[in-house]
């Protein structure tokens, strides 16, 4: 039997992060930077298209190359590239489903599960976001760009970004956060640097 009540994909948009300053990266646009042959973020959007009913970006620089991407683009409502919770916000005003599950640009082999074992949880627990995490030597480490959110918590996070907030995990307490363990803690390893880019490729 199918798990209860999960929530149909169709009801679920995906966001691709891809806004940041890529300071770890050098400056370099994360994003746009090539693994087997495509940008990172090409591959986030390809590996999460199958598993919801729409997908977009959020970028603040070479939007171009991104809306080439085939999908709608988006800048944070933000100023001074204000973190992965302004690219949430960005996505939540544009979000015409009632759930939004966001993932960095950086992190091509995320679980091919993820939405759907985000969206199991959040309905059993009758939550308003689920986080995922993974065990890194025992313990359990949260994965807070890998979430799944109401989309009626525009205002919240509105709110928490123009009172100056910056980290997610402040804003997730504010709310019934239910936490997923995946089982592959290397399906979330992301490329900061260039030697993690060279260490995926």
């Amino acid at each position: 039997m199918p798990s209860a009540a999960a929530i149909d994909p169709a009801q679920i948009t995906g966001l691709v992060l891809a806004g940041g300053r890529g300071s770890r990266m050098g400056g370099v646009d994360k994003g746009l930077q090539p693994y087997r042959g495509m940008p990172l973020a090409m591959h986030a959007l390809l590996r999460l298209q199958p598993q919801v009913g729409a997908t977009m970006i959020n970028a603040n620089r070479n939007l171009s190359a991104y809306e080439s991407m085939g999908v709608p683009v988006w800048p944070d409502p933000v100023a001074d590239f204000a973190g992965p919770l302004a690219g949430m916000l960005a996505g939540l005003e544009q979000c015409g489903t009632p759930y939004l599950v966001t993932v960095p640009c950086d992190t091509p082999e995320f679980p091919e599960d993820l939405v759907a074992r985000l969206s199991a949880a959040l309905a059993a627990e009758h939550a308003e976001i689920a986080m995922a995490a993974a065990r890194e030597q025992g313990e359990l480490r949260n994965q807070p760009v890998f979430c799944l959110l109401q989309a009626g918590l525009l205002e919240s996070l509105a709110a928490f970004l123009q009172s100056g907030h910056r980290k997610i995990d402040r804003w997730t307490a504010q709310h019934r956060c239910v936490v997923v363990e995946f089982p592959d803690l290397q399906a979330f390893f992301n490329a900061n640097t260039p030697q993690d880019l060279q260490q995926l490729r």
